[in-house]
């Protein structure tokens, strides 16, 4: 299914959130399963699994990760759950010293401190490769879905870290 197809939207990676949303909302409002109670069985089966569709869409084109993977997986690229090592040592370094950094929150003498400075450094990461993603999609051409691919796989390894992050921050907490 194309999810850009759905709410009727172009097929790139940028996207104006708010008419994303708006387009979401008339469309859970045109295929409510309320609004077919009084059809067939089949009809309402229908609208159920229609309005799960447009639910999974929604989500898979409000989440930048997930948009550009369905944008690459419609041009016949599929990266779903692929296990794929990097071999750029100094994306290899950066990720050990992010992995360290969080391993060392709990001993900090100032956590707050190495929690703030772990977070800007995924921020900066993570809007850089965004852009860099943003530029390979834009030119929809093989070589640069390659490379927007490989910027996919370094970000799914920041948001990772993000949450990891967010994890330890909580347990801090309570």
């Amino acid at each position: 299914m194309n999810y850009f197809q759905l709410f009727n939207l172009p097929a790139q990676f940028e996207l104006d959130l708010a008419e994303l949303n708006s387009r979401y909302l008339k469309l859970q409002r045109q295929f409510h399963p309320d609004k077919h109670s009084a059809g067939s069985e089949r009809d309402r089966l229908m609208a159920v699994q229609q309005t799960a569709n447009i639910n999974d869409a929604y989500r898979s084109l409000k989440q930048p990760l997930l948009r550009a993977e369905h944008l690459l997986a419609l041009r016949g690229l599929l990266i779903d759950d692929e296990q794929r090592s990097f071999n750029e040592p100094m994306f290899l370094m950066q990720q050990m010293t992010l992995r360290e950094q969080l391993a060392e929150i709990k001993t900090a003498a100032d956590p707050d401190a190495v929690i703030d400075h772990v977070e800007t450094e995924l921020q900066q990461a993570k809007k850089q490769l965004l852009v860099q993603l943003a530029d390979a999609l834009r030119q929809a051409k093989p070589e640069q879905d390659q490379q927007a691919a490989d910027l996919i796989r370094k970000l799914k390894f920041f948001y990772k870290l993000q949450h990891e992050l967010e994890f330890i921050e909580q347990q801090l907490k309570d």
